[in-house]
């Protein structure tokens, strides 16, 4: 029993790492204020991205890089449409996902069912997720810099009035969130399934964006969302393996408590838990 329980923990770390890292940059996303529906699509590429610099050198060090850096691209191209031209972010973000997934998917074709000879170790990236929700959880609440972004995210146009360039800070915040979708894509390609598959983010990127929410917008409650939306991730298999009930319900059990965690959020949201500029933007000169 104690094994069964040790394992399934293990599953749940496994599952939750990419949730973690996408969470964790959607946090700091949104505490700028800036929202980015992207992640979906940000998490794709970079598992490309990652998969074929790995296919060809074996160096997944470097492929985890690549990752970051295209993930990062990608959400700066949502940050110049939202920021600088000042569109719809929600519809942004959409457009962001869909094109992501269509572009990993067409560009993927050559590598789909290929595998790698050796896979990235999983424990670094699961440890390197715990040690930076920590890290992450310190810059936001007892450092200068975590408090200028959220500043930029609850009174932009007081930040403003003080000095602080809140247009590069939302930019910033909006790259290094990109960056971890795309190291979240690069452990689902080269560490949990050491190959390229089309759709192999299977809607994380959405779950993720509802752990923000769910998690308060605060880096160590996401570590136990995480944990929890992956311990269900592996319940889900193992019942669906064991039952006779159609896959499809066991399938949409994850997505199904994401549309309870969301219509809380709206209470949360309600109350004022949320980053009072979220979503809005801003142009020096406004109040």
């Amino acid at each position: 029993m104690t094994e069964e329980v040790l394992q399934a923990l293990l599953r749940a770390l496994s599952f939750g790492t990419p949730l973690l890292l996408a969470t964790l940059g959607g946090i700091i996303n949104e505490r700028a204020g800036v929202v980015n529906l992207g992640v979906e699509g940000m998490m794709a590429v970079g598992a490309l991205a990652a998969f074929g610099l790995a296919s060809g050198s074996g160096a997944w060090e470097w492929a985890v890089g690549l990752a970051a850096l295209v993930g990062a691209l990608a959400a700066l191209v949502h940050g110049f449409v939202t920021l600088t031209l000042r569109a719809n972010t929600y519809v942004s973000g959409l457009a962001l996902s869909l094109l992501g997934l269509g572009v990993s998917g067409l560009l993927g074709k050559p590598y789909e069912g290929a595998f790698l000879f050796e896979s990235a170790p999983e424990l670094p990236f699961t440890l390197a997720a715990g040690g930076l929700a920590v890290l992450l959880w310190g810059f936001l609440f007892f450092t200068r810099p975590g408090l200028v972004l959220r500043s930029v995210g609850e009174n932009p146009a007081a930040a403003d009035a003080l000095g602080i360039p809140v247009l590069a800070v939302r930019y910033l915040a909006v790259a290094f969130g990109g960056a971890l979708a795309g190291v979240a894509g690069a452990f689902l390609s080269l560490a949990y399934q050491p190959a390229w598959t089309d759709g192999m983010t299977a809607g994380l990127g959405w779950i993720a964006v509802a752990l923000v929410i769910f998690s308060g917008w605060h880096p160590l409650r996401a570590v136990l969302g995480a944990v929890f939306f992956g311990l269900l991730y592996y319940l889900q298999f193992r019942l669906q393996s064991q039952s006779q009930v159609p896959t499809e319900l066991f399938a949409a059990m994850p997505y199904l408590l994401v549309v309870g965690v969301l219509a809380l959020a709206g209470v949360r949201r309600s109350r004022g838990a949320a980053p009072a500029a979220l979503g809005r933007s801003y142009q020096r000169g406004e109040r």
